[in-house]
């Protein structure tokens, strides 16, 4: 996300990015956000873009001090990167939801990676943020969020994520697909690579790339983000 996203306004000097041990006072109707990446001149960006809509509770450079935040804190929603030193985005969010297993996770991320994204709802993410996108677009995943909704990551193309939710979610439920497509889904979905996939089944690379575009062409899906988004809304992940 550009410094030019990002909307400047008069406000008090803050030391530094973590803004205090306790929440300030939330006005009505303000989400309270948690936020965490390692470098902190993106974490003033985002709360300078943030805090007109949300309250800021905090920001953190590292997973560890993640966990110790959103366990003091309870925020409403975390927004974390997932590489941070000491531990990783999505180890805090495992970690976090052992002990709050409501809480939702919005990752911010330079990585367009479908099996990132998937791996990143694994560990619990309500939406997949990349930061190249615009800031219209975090916005609209904090909203989606709040809303009880996942916000999926419209990485193979330029919609924005609520587009790309429902178009994935108007494949028909009566489409099924055959037992040996549903290992290969879950595994492609989970992180897995084709080669990997087709040691695990005890098949051949290729065959595995066969049940892919099979399963893309009878699910109408045009990419492997799409794929991913599929497994991850119908459970299969």
């Amino acid at each position: 996300m550009t410094s030019t996203s990002i909307r400047a306004r008069a406000e008090p000097a803050v030391s530094g990015p973590r803004w205090g041990a306790r929440a300030a006072p939330r006005p009505a109707g303000h989400a309270r956000l948690l936020l965490a990446d390692d470098h902190d001149l993106l974490l003033d960006a985002f709360r300078r873009l943030l805090e007109p809509e949300f309250t800021v509770l905090r920001g953190v450079t590292d997973g560890e001090a993640l966990v110790e935040a959103a366990l003091e804190l309870r925020p409403d929603v975390i927004l974390c990167d997932i590489a941070m030193p000491r531990l990783s985005g999505l180890e805090a969010a495992r970690r976090i939801r052992e002990r709050l297993p409501g809480m939702r996770f919005i990752f911010l991320t330079m990585h367009n990676d479908p099996e990132l994204a998937a791996e990143a709802f694994r560990a619990g993410a309500s939406a997949y943020v990349l930061k190249s996108s615009p800031a219209k677009e975090l916005l609209l995943a904090i909203r989606t969020v709040l809303s009880g909704e996942q916000c999926l990551p419209a990485m193979a193309g330029n919609e924005p994520p609520g587009q790309q939710n429902r178009r994935v979610g108007d494949v028909s439920e009566a489409q099924v697909l055959s037992p040996r497509g549903q290992e290969v889904l879950r595994l492609l979905a989970g992180g897995r690579t084709m080669k990997e996939t087709a040691a695990r089944l005890g098949i051949t690379p290729r065959t595995v790339a066969f049940h892919k575009y099979r399963i893309m062409q009878q699910l109408s899906l045009r990419s492997s983000a799409e794929l991913v988004q599929f497994a991850v809304r119908r459970r299969i992940v």
